[in-house]
């Protein structure tokens, strides 16, 4: 008898994890981040523009702001570029760039900076992470991942993809305004 209950229960256990890994309603985008709710982690980097200044977190307290984790390396964050043009021209809130250096090379500074003069500048100002500590602070799994962080602070959205206006449109502009009103 056990021969057989053991099997049956270790493949419905099998049959129970799979279905609910496979469910297409899934949304592939919401991993879910411990930093939800919670005060967003403090950073102090340079700005990849002008290293003599310093971009904080401390210096946005009181504001809504999105923090846009990049990379130079990323291809998928020359795909999302376009989109941040595009949301940055609304001037809705500010859009904090966090480069993100992977090979910790000093070099990726000059990368990032050609790649905002070719592509354009979405952002209000660009933190160079070059030791790669911040995007774990944050939590980060890959680039690009973009952060709402209300006025007191505090991490209330996590988008992981690249942003589109249609996401910018249903998921940040509802958030943005519900921390404006203080409804978050």
């Amino acid at each position: 008898m056990w021969k057989f209950l053991l099997p049956f229960t270790a493949f419905v256990a099998l049959v129970v994890l799979f279905a609910f890994g496979l469910n297409p309603k899934r949304d592939i985008q919401a991993l879910p981040s411990p930093l939800i709710g919670k005060v967003a982690p403090p950073f102090s980097l340079t700005d990849v523009a002008d290293p003599t200044h310093i971009v904080s977190g401390t210096a946005l307290k009181g504001q809504v702001y999105v923090l846009n984790v990049w990379g130079t390396w990323c291809v998928e964050c020359r795909v999302e570029h376009p989109a941040l043009l595009k949301i940055a021209q609304q001037h809705v809130v500010p859009i904090i760039g966090l480069d993100w250096s992977i090979d910790h090379e000093p070099s990726e500074r000059d990368k990032a900076r050609q790649w905002l003069q070719q592509l354009g500048n979405p952002y209000d100002a660009v933190a160079f992470d070059q030791n790669g500590r911040t995007v774990i602070d944050w939590g980060v799994y890959g680039a690009p991942e973009t952060f709402l962080v209300d006025g007191q602070g505090r991490v209330i959205y996590k988008f992981i993809s690249p942003i589109t206006e249609e996401v910018w449109q249903h998921e940040f502009l509802p958030r943005i305004a519900a921390a404006r009103r203080g409804a978050v």
